[in-house]
Formats: structure tokens, C-alpha cells, sequence
């Protein structure tokens, strides 16, 4: 049996850290759904001025 080079070794280890990180990320609960994380969420007031029906209105059109 051959010595094994330093550079497949180097890529077997780069290979395992991502996949350990990428087993990590998997486990962590999802911070993408709560306002304020980074994603833009509209404003009532802005709903209303794209034309989206805003509180009573949208409770009035849903009811038809």
C-alpha cells in the first residue's frame, strides 16, 4: 500500500467539514419566518397602497 498524498487528504477533510456544516445548518431551526430577520415585510400601509384590501376590508371581501 502506497503512502496517500497530502492534497486527497486535505480534500477528504475539507469534504467532511462541509458536510458537517451543512448537517448543522440542517439542524437548526429556520430563522427566515420572523420579521426583522433580514427580509423586507410590508407595511398595512403598504399593502394599501399596492391596492390588497387591509384589515376590515380584507374581513368584508373574504366573507363574499
Amino acid at each position: 500500500m502506497g503512502r496517500k498524498s497530502g492534497s486527497s487528504v486535505l480534500k477528504r477533510q475539507r469534504e467532511l467539514k462541509k458536510a458537517e456544516k451543512a448537517a448543522q445548518k440542517k439542524e437548526r431551526p429556520s430563522d427566515g419566518d420572523e420579521p426583522g430577520s433580514g427580509s423586507q415585510v410590508a407595511s398595512a400601509d403598504d399593502l394599501a397602497g399596492y391596492g390588497f384590501p387591509v384589515g376590515d376590508e380584507a374581513d368584508e371581501e373574504t366573507r363574499d
